[in-house]
């Protein structure tokens, strides 16, 4: 029964609720009155401008280049989209009132929009129009404006975006506006960019050879190869004074491009060894538990690529707007997936072939052949499309390091994996029975632990986890029957090399492995590149037959 409600207070709430909207509306008051300033600002200063506009549509070429220049002297970012239209072609005279308006092709006739506010305008007949010609010399004064206005433009990236084209373009018409803009930019960073494409601008004029010079140490500072074609190409044609300073500067970039090449090498090799290591983690499971040759590994990894393109097109057809947790869902089904498949292939397979190496590696290969003839009977022989989530796309910039999202989420994934492998195997009593029986498969049975069952879930876990390799994989490589061939002979050398059964050694042998073979590519080319790590590690496991990192056991020192 709920208790009685006291009536004073009731009434004083009532009585407070009115003054508590009062009070609300009066905080909001002066909120609204400056918005409605602002937006009564905003029309009179676009409407101060409309006379500069229209006044595109009369006179000669030279009438026309003087209302360029006047427009680009307000300052104003709104009248860039009429100047480009006009550098376009796309701007029209309405003979009707004379009015200035920006003309596209639709259909069969023009859609109009106002050149100042974007509106939409009422259609018109093309003998209502007149076209408003250009020629060379007024693009390039309608190209010099909008650069400038846009080096003015209040919103920071369009300013660094305008500065990045003028560097691309080499425009040395766009210096003395990149003058104006350096000297009232505020912002550290666009100021730079700013910088360096007037350099790019300067290599590009007549100016004289001492400002050539300073702006070859600009491009120097900046160091990238950009910087180095264009300092190369005045080293080639400049006069001598000018290619001494090219020349030292150009060996100034060299060295900072041989850092930045081992960074990137380093960080594509990292990359790589996320992958191996994701390929391999499983595998060192089953491998060091059970000492079975699995050649039916990539399978599983390939079942799980196949699982992501199913669940997403399950989220296609049925939930589109929530496709970027398209992979939240697709981890655990390619887990489970590929975790039953390994359990069945141990349970109907493996058991009966226990202590026979060669039965055990040809028995796994005939079911690796199955399971991708099955997939190529089930989804064909061709790639099949797995999008990447929004924030797995695109890219971002450390210095001249290019990072990838999805190569950066995937290294984060293999490392999250690797822990919870790791936590899972040193702190559950599943995991205590696998390095019992890891380390001596007799004792461990006559201590009481079911090896057999040991065996099907250590088996089912491999797999599950090269399930969610699949998955991962599916965002950097062609989804296709034969993906899982592409890692299973790098995930044996990773094992091998790593030490069987050992995490750890497994982690450092899938990342050394990793960026040694970036290292090797650009001298040996990427076949012999792997050519030559394998050799490494026959080589290295005649000196240490257990790898790098041997577990310890009575059945291995046996």
């Amino acid at each position: 029964m709920k208790p009685p409600v006291n009536a004073s207070v009731n009434a004083h709430a009532q009585r407070s609720l009115p003054a508590l909207l009062l009070a609300l509306l009066l905080a909001l008051l002066p909120l609204a009155l400056l918005s409605s300033a602002a937006s009564a600002q905003d029309a009179p200063a676009l409407e101060s401008l409309r006379p500069l506009v229209d006044a595109l549509g009369k006179g000669s070429f030279t009438d026309t280049e003087k209302q360029v220049t006047a427009l680009a002297a307000t300052g104003d970012p709104a009248v860039v989209p009429a100047l480009e239209a006009l550098g376009n072609g796309d701007l029209y005279l309405r003979k009707a009132d004379g009015a200035v308006v920006i003309g596209k092709r639709a259909g069969s006739g023009l859609a109009l929009t106002d050149p100042l506010t974007g509106e939409a305008l009422e259609p018109v007949a093309a003998s209502g129009l007149d076209k408003i010609r250009v020629n060379n010399r007024l693009r390039r004064t309608i190209r010099n404006a909008v650069g400038g206005l846009t080096l003015r433009a209040a919103d920071t990236r369009v300013r660094r975006q305008a500065a990045e084209a003028i560097f691309k373009a080499q425009d040395a018409e766009a210096i003395e506006a990149l003058d104006d803009a350096i000297a009232a930019e505020t912002d550290a960073g666009v100021a730079k960019l700013m910088r360096e494409a007037r350099a790019a601008a300067v290599l590009a004029s007549d100016l004289p050879t001492d400002e050539k010079i300073a702006a070859i140490d600009t491009l120097a500072e900046r160091g990238d190869r950009d910087a180095l074609s264009m300092i190369t190409a005045v080293q080639n044609s400049g006069a001598t004074e000018l290619q001494e300073a090219a020349g030292a500067a150009l060996a100034r970039i060299q060295k900072l491009q041989a850092v930045w090449d081992m960074a990137r090498n380093v960080w594509f090799g990292l990359s790589l060894g996320s992958v191996l290591l994701l390929a391999a983690i499983g595998l060192a499971i089953t491998f060091g538990v059970m000492g079975v040759i699995n050649m039916a590994h990539g399978e599983m990894v390939m079942l799980g690529a196949y699982t992501t393109f199913m669940v997403q097109n399950l989220f296609r057809l049925h939930a589109p707007h929530l496709f970027d947790y398209s992979l939240l869902v697709a981890l655990p089904a390619a887990f489970l997936v590929a975790g039953l498949v390994g359990v069945a292939i141990e349970r109907g397979v493996i058991r009966f072939l226990h202590n026979r190496p060669l039965e055990t590696l040809l028995a796994t290969w005939g079911v690796s052949l199955i399971l991708q003839q099955t997939v190529r009977s089930i989804f064909g022989p061709t790639n099949q499309e797995v999008g990447n989530p929004a924030f797995m796309s695109g890219a971002f910039e450390i210095g001249q390091l290019t990072i990838t999202y999805n190569r950066l989420w995937i290294l984060v994934f293999a490392l999250t994996v690797f822990a919870a492998l790791l936590i899972a195997m040193k702190f559950t009593r599943f995991g205590l029975n696998v390095r019992a029986v890891t380390q001596n498969r007799r004792m461990a049975a006559s201590m009481g632990i079911r090896t057999p069952l040991v065996d099907a879930l250590t088996f089912g876990l491999g797999s599950g986890i090269a399930g969610i390799a699949g998955v991962a994989l599916s965002q950097i490589d062609n989804v296709s029957p034969n993906l899982g061939q592409s890692y299973i002979i790098d995930s044996f050398m990773v094992v091998v090399f790593g030490g069987v059964g050992n995490l750890w050694g497994t982690l450092v042998a899938a990342m050394s492995l990793g960026v040694a073979n970036k290292f090797l590519e650009p001298v040996a080319g990427a076949v012999l590149a792997k050519i030559l790590v394998l050799v490494f590690i026959i080589l290295f496991i005649q000196k240490r037959p257990r790898g790098l990192f041997a577990l310890k056991g009575r059945a291995v020192e046996a």
